[in-house]
């Protein structure tokens, strides 16, 4: 990875883990909604997790980081499981794309950090 592409992938990776992080607590949030509720709250939390799909890609197809691959991969089976209305599994594949963008975000650290940019 060149220092360019690390600055953009830490970026990126950063931005990814405060939206991913939203999202999981909107995911989690949603299960305590009254019932009637929970039909309009779930189009939110889907098109919100939509949105953040879309930035990874963007940074997935800008970096070519495969982090972000995986977080995307993640996210849509988060999406899916939001669709069918299981919150839980959900949530905890939201926490794993979370982790897969820590790992870019760790990897365009340490280069930044070997070139003393940091």
């Amino acid at each position: 990875m060149d220092l360019k592409t690390a600055i953009r992938t830490y970026q990126f990776a950063e931005r990814a883990k405060s939206e991913l992080i939203v999202g999981s607590h909107l995911t989690t949030a949603l299960i305590q909604f009254p019932v009637q509720e929970k039909p309009g709250g779930k189009r939110m939390l889907l098109m919100v997790l939509e949105s953040i799909r879309s930035e990874l890609e963007f940074a997935h197809g800008d970096t070519g980081h495969s982090g972000f691959r995986t977080a995307i991969d993640h996210l849509n089976e988060a999406i899916s499981l939001t669709e069918s209305m299981e919150l839980g599994a959900a949530s905890e594949r939201i926490g794993r794309a979370v982790s897969a963008s820590t790992t870019a975000a760790q990897e365009a650290w340490d280069m930044l950090k070997e070139h003393d940019l940091l």
